[in-house]
């Protein structure tokens, strides 16, 4: 299958990230990677790399710049990867051993979470498929996220991708709120019987922060990783206690309108 596959990314001043993940992708024929243009060194470092083909777009939405990206390939497989994903020896190991012709249409990776390079033990990024057939895939908008709609059968490989995020912190804040003032317009524009238990809870605003807390050093582990493992948590902490402030303000300026 590896000679059958292309992978793409989706790029936006990713000049922290990007080598790493492109020295492991040097085994494919040809990367196509969809750039929102951007401004610092991302392009110079794509165009050291002979297989990489770049477009860019004005970024919209992620679940639009993947299916804008989609529409540029013309491979039967797609391995669609975030800029700060870095691919593990043993999954790349585990992709060469998949046959072109398979029973499956796609496959799910988990992912192990890194602080300054340190995979930690758990993470909040739930397993999600990045290899699949190109005719079967379609991207939507889920929030500030982006969620793949593959038709037919998927299977959970056992390695790992390693999500490896070497942007500043200033970059990492810049990003949250941006993200949370669309969460804000998803949790409150959307029925709460059409919400998950997760949203709902983060839709009450003083609890979420102190339940990611417990979920990231005690559930996930966090507390065994020292400082890396409570960095992470705090992150978390921090993104929710984000979007309870734009959830309070939003409120208050309804009533203001009203």
């Amino acid at each position: 299958m590896i000679e059958t596959i292309t992978p793409l990314l989706i790029t936006y001043n990713e000049a922290p990230n990007i080598n790493g993940c492109l020295q492991r992708l040097i085994w494919a024929k040809r990367i196509v990677v969809i750039d929102s243009y951007s401004n610092d060194e991302t392009l110079e470092i794509l165009e050291c790399y002979p297989q990489v083909e770049f477009f860019q777009r004005k970024f919209d939405s992620f679940a639009n710049q993947c299916n804008y990206g989609l529409s540029k390939l013309s491979s039967t497989w797609v391995l669609s990867l975030d800029a700060d994903y870095v691919l593990s020896d043993e999954l790349i190991d585990e992709i060469k051993t998949l046959p072109e012709e398979s029973e499956y249409d796609g496959y799910i990776v988990r992912f192990k979470y890194c602080v300054f390079g340190k995979p930690l033990h758990g993470t909040l990024l739930p397993p999600r498929p990045v290899l699949f057939k190109q005719d079967k895939a379609l991207y939507r908008d889920d929030g500030h996220a982006h969620q793949l709609i593959l038709k037919g059968n998927s299977k959970l490989l056992s390695s790992y991708i390693y999500h490896d995020d070497r942007k500043p912190l200033n970059r990492w804040l810049w990003a949250q709120d941006r993200y949370m003032v669309i969460e804000v317009n998803k949790l409150t524009h959307i029925p709460d019987s059409e919400l998950s238990l997760s949203d709902r809870i983060r839709k009450q605003k003083i609890l979420a922060p102190f339940i990611i807390l417990f979920y990231c050093l005690i559930l996930k582990g966090g507390i065994l990783d020292g400082w890396h493992g409570w960095y992470y948590a705090f992150e978390r902490v921090l993104a929710e206690i984000l979007l309870s402030i734009r959830l309070i303000e939003y409120e208050k300026l309804q009533k203001q309108d009203i």
